[in-house]
């Protein structure tokens, strides 16, 4: 069986299921005796097992299945978590991780059989023996005697409800057999739950299954260990009904007996007095038997097929409600939206010529109003949360503690808010750089802490808000704070800066120098810092994404760090601007106010141009200057100024007119014109012209 088509789908799954056991296994360790997460880690390992057993990824298979096994008996209460166990089962998380970028990036696992690992989860396994006899637990052994005894006839303990005695003895009545029939599944089987389904197929052609031991339920959801038994009626003799059953592949074994009125006057003599039923609700009759109630109710997986049992699954999230959509065909989605915005532009510019014909006005606007929406509907499925990345954060920030020898607590909020599926794709090793520089060079040591007077656990807080049409990460800390002093002198030691530039560089100008490549002012290499590789690296990605990073510090008190990004990296609204007759679209959320400036109104501070707009100096930046174009205005008359910020900083774009507010679709320029910065991509305008779209932040 060829599964490579199913790749794609088995990567996304395995990371969920990785990230959720991260999630999980923190939570154990925090409260080691909560049911349900201990539940929820038995859930996802045997799932994990599952999809790797059916992919082919034999060792990634052995290792969970050894990781299900110590859970196991954890839900049964034969093994105590304990810290060293937790630290294992992490290592285990970070193995499975590297399976998967192996099988990320050649299709295979690689060689690796973690037998270290194995081999300390077998260890806690053996512990297991102990443990039990400390508790007084030795009934287990008996109960598989027990079972043993009954040579296969495991369907002598079933239990009879009234309905299911009725429907035996009316079949005895009409001359049709009646077999207990126990089957027994291959322990390599990978799929249990898959076989018993067929084995209940294959004898559905045959006759009718009263009752099994587990529950049809309990079988849907693998709660048995290799072998389950039934009693099933037939018109068939009993060796047609076992061939039936041993047909079916991974079917180790399969033993039955016919049972006699006398056996059934015995088994269904046993059962308990019930209000009679109707035959229709023999099913919901059958899950209510008591051999199920020590399973735990949060373990079922599969959806509720009686209705009695509907009431159990009101608290969890509604089924099949989301798809998973290849991002390329979002992408063609998004570029037929931008196909069509082009064409209302087309309209637009048809129409300027044409006042009088009010027909053509309306088709534009219901035209817009349709590509609004559309745009709206189409940037909604993009839209992620960035949970899916911040996450992994808490698991990083715990495995820190033990490396760096600091308490630290990592406090998080705003994780459902949602952005560009691209963006949050990139996101997450800025934010890893961040919290990480937080972790090793923000917080101070305890001792230190405790000298200052701050608490011995240091805080590092990682908050996400939406902004207007921008959303704004900041990563916190209540550290040291950043030492401008030592950050001057490693800038001027490096070259970057000259001794006489640190002089008159302001305290921000001197912590905005961390985000130059290869700065660090790690006193020693580790593999947590000091390698020269991460500001600017966050640097360079976030504005990648069209967005800024800016940080804040005060010695002694902490450092923030602020992410501010677009929404959306496709269609913005922008304002229309003329430079020596050229066009430009200048983003409206970076835009503060536009002004008419006399040129008396600027003055020179340090050979560079100003003006004093209600009190605040505003450096100006002529852009027929920075793009090398003749400026079509007279020195002498009145300019205009747009007013841009970044972050807290303003500044004033000088352009030759204005041409209005429009809704633009940005076209990357491609790979091959990288070099020019201040150019984030161009579009098309109505009458086909192409115009280039800035970036007020390169120009900062």
């Amino acid at each position: 069986m060829d599964v490579s088509q199913y790749l794609e789908i088995f990567i996304d799954e395995t990371k969920e299921h990785l990230q959720n056991l991260n999630t999980e296994i923190l939570n154990l360790e925090q409260d080691s005796e909560n049911v349900d997460t201990i539940n929820e880690i038995f859930r996802a390992a045997h799932s994990l097992k599952g999809m790797a057993g059916t992919m082919g990824f034999k060792r990634m298979q052995t290792l969970t299945h050894d990781m299900e096994n110590v859970f196991s008996e954890v839900r049964n209460g034969s093994i105590k978590v304990k810290g060293n166990m937790i630290d294992i089962l992490f290592q285990c998380l970070d193995a499975l991780e590297e399976y998967l970028n192996t099988i990320q990036e050649s299709g295979e696992e690689g060689t690796n059989d973690n037998e270290p690992l194995i081999k300390q989860l077998n260890e806690i396994l053996g512990t297991k023996d102990d443990g039990a006899a400390a508790g007084g637990k030795k009934e287990e052994p008996a109960k598989k005697e027990e079972k043993d005894d009954t040579n296969g006839q495991k369907w002598l303990s079933i239990k009879f409800d009234d309905t299911q005695k009725h429907v035996l003895r009316e079949a005895v009545g009409q001359g049709k057999s009646i077999f207990g029939v126990t089957v027994k599944v291959q322990e390599s089987c990978i799929l249990k739950a898959a076989r018993a389904f067929l084995v209940f197929k294959a004898l559905e052609d045959l006759g009718e299954v009263i009752i099994s031991n587990p529950s049809v339920q309990d079988i849907e959801d693998e709660k048995f260990d290799l072998d389950f038994s039934l009693v099933f009626i037939s018109d068939s003799p009993l060796d047609k009904v076992l061939k039936a059953v041993k047909s079916v592949s991974e079917i180790e074994d399969a033993q039955g007996d016919t049972i006699d009125e006398e056996k059934i006057k015995d088994l269904t003599g046993t059962a308990a007095n019930k209000e009679n039923l109707p035959a229709a609700t023999a099913d919901t009759a059958v899950e209510k038997k008591p051999a199920e109630q020590h399973q735990p109710a949060a373990q079922s997986t599969a959806p509720a097929a009686k209705g009695g049992e509907k009431k159990n699954q009101v608290s969890k999230p509604a089924v099949n409600r989301t798809v998973r959509v290849d991002i390329e065909k979002l992408d063609v989605l998004m570029n037929l939206v931008s196909e069509l915005i082009i064409a209302k532009n087309s309209l637009v510019s048809a129409s300027v010529g044409d006042r009088g014909n009010g027909g053509v006005n309306e088709h534009i606007e219901y035209l817009e109003s349709v590509t609004t929406n559309l745009h709206e509907s189409v940037m909604k499925v993009r839209m992620v949360p960035i949970e899916s990345v911040v996450s992994k954060f808490p698991r990083m920030i715990r495995d820190l503690t033990k490396k760096l020898d600091k308490k630290m607590e990592l406090y998080m909020s705003g994780e459902e808010t949602e952005l560009d599926r691209t963006v949050v794709d990139e996101i997450g090793d800025p934010l890893m750089h961040l919290l990480r520089n937080a972790a090793d060079h923000g917080l101070e040591s305890g001792e230190v802490r405790k000298a200052a007077g701050k608490p011995e656990v240091g805080s590092i807080f990682l908050d996400a808000y939406q902004d207007g049409n921008n959303v704004v990460i900041e990563v916190k800390d209540d550290g040291a704070g950043i030492n401008v002093d030592a950050v001057r002198e490693k800038a001027i030691s490096k070259g970057v800066i000259t001794p006489e530039q640190g002089e008159i560089m302001s305290e921000q100008e001197i912590i905005n120098l961390l985000f130059h490549a290869g700065f660090s002012t790690a006193k020693q290499v580790s593999d947590i810092s000091g390698r020269g590789v991460g500001l600017d690296v966050v640097k360079s990605k976030i504005e990648a994404l069209s967005g800024e990073v800016e940080v804040k510090s005060k010695l002694g008190i902490g450092s923030t760090w602020t992410i501010r990004l677009p929404l959306t990296l496709a269609i913005i609204q922008a304002l229309m601007v003329d430079v020596g007759g050229e066009k430009y679209a200048i983003s409206l959320g970076s835009i503060q106010t536009i002004e008419d400036i006399t040129p008396d109104e600027i003055k020179t501070v340090q050979n560079k141009e100003v003006i004093n707009l209600r009190g605040i100096v505003i450096p100006i930046i002529r852009l027929n200057g920075v793009l090398d174009i003749e400026s079509r205005k007279n020195p002498e008359d009145n300019m205009t100024v747009v007013i841009v910020k970044k972050g807290d900083r303003l500044a004033g774009l000088v352009v030759d007119e204005l041409m209005g507010q429009q809704e633009i679709v940005i076209k990357s320029l491609g790979r091959y014109i990288t070099k020019c910065k201040i150019i984030s991509g161009a579009t098309i305008l109505g009458d086909g012209e192409v115009a280039l779209i800035l970036d007020t932040n390169a120009l900062f």
